[in-house]
């Protein structure tokens, strides 16, 4: 299997993953900060017996990050990173626990020191921009890449519902096809195999709450970049913002979640990046059971 078409990603060398399901990626946080679970699980039992939890809840993979991109979160460097993280991948492959594993992070040399340790793909909410040595990285690696398209870095964003206006000028859908083709280019010329990379548009990050709902209607126009599309909504800002109508805790947020991850796969996402992995499961395949999976990726229309 070559992992070069849109329905399977490359998470390395030696494994392409049929995108013939949607695909769940379940959030593990070692931080002490991230919006909706900082604390919870920064220790390495604690993370070790999350992860096996999320495994039995259906989870395809594991998301694993020691630096919280929220809005206004402090940024850690390199070391204080990978100190949080890899004993956390190297623990939960001691554990046998199988799946595979993404490194959130937008340093290489975590990045590098992650996959070494046991992780197959990196997931760069900068897309390679605040470090270049990742997309060669990513290459010499032949690991999955998963490239995010962002408005503003965490300490200069704000929640999506904070925005009194709009911070993007013009269609956000054409801003954010336009930066995520320039992106997979620069990543292709760095050595990066195609069928490797997975497209995220990014919700939540520098986006207010009608760009956010009109980015999961435009799945069509990012799947027509060829690649898998990522929905990472879960538990956010804007979620709450239209689900509840008023400010709202992330841990209020699920139905308001499950919803907009439901009309994201209708619009072409295959792959969930979520904190609820049992609801998630259930939703998700029961709506691609009543939808056409064999159309594959909606056409633009």
């Amino acid at each position: 299997m070559s992992g070069d078409d849109a329905n399977t990603w490359s998470i390395n060398h030696e494994r392409a993953i049929p995108l013939d399901r949607p695909f769940l990626i379940g959030i593990l946080n070692i931080t002490p900060d991230s919006f909706s679970d900082g604390g919870a699980y920064n220790k390495t039992p604690l993370a070790v017996d999350h992860a096996r939890r999320l495994l039995d809840e259906g989870a395809d993979a594991l998301d694993i990050g020691g630096e919280s991109t929220r809005p206004g979160a402090r940024r850690i460097g390199a070391d204080e990173q990978i100190e949080r993280v890899v004993p956390v991948i190297a623990a939960i492959r001691d554990a046998g626990i199988g799946l595979p594993i993404s490194i959130d992070t937008t340093l290489a040399q975590v990045a590098r020191a992650a996959l070494d340790a046991g992780a197959d793909a990196i997931n760069d909410v900068s897309a390679g921009s605040e470090d270049e040595a990742m997309l060669t990285l990513a290459a010499e690696q032949r690991c999955g890449l998963i490239l995010m398209h962002r408005e503003r870095p965490p300490e200069q964003d704000q929640y999506s519902d904070a925005y009194e206006r709009s911070p993007v000028e013009g269609s956000v859908t054409r801003r954010v096809v336009e930066a995520l083709r320039a992106t997979m280019n620069r990543a292709t010329d760095a050595g990066v195999a195609p069928g490797s990379i997975v497209l995220d548009p990014g919700l939540g990050f520098g986006k207010d709450v009608e760009q956010n709902l009109e980015l999961i209607r435009s799945g069509p126009e990012l799947c027509a970049l060829g690649r898998p599309v990522m929905s990472a909504l879960s538990r956010k800002s804007f979620v709450g913002r239209v689900s509840l109508g008023r400010d709202s805790a992330p841990g209020e947020r699920l139905a308001g979640t499950i919803a907009c991850s439901v009309l994201h796969l209708a619009h072409g996402a295959r792959i969930f990046r979520v904190h609820d992995v049992s609801e998630h499961r259930s939703a998700l395949d029961a709506a691609w059971s009543v939808l056409r999976p064999d159309l594959g990726c909606p056409a633009p229309e």
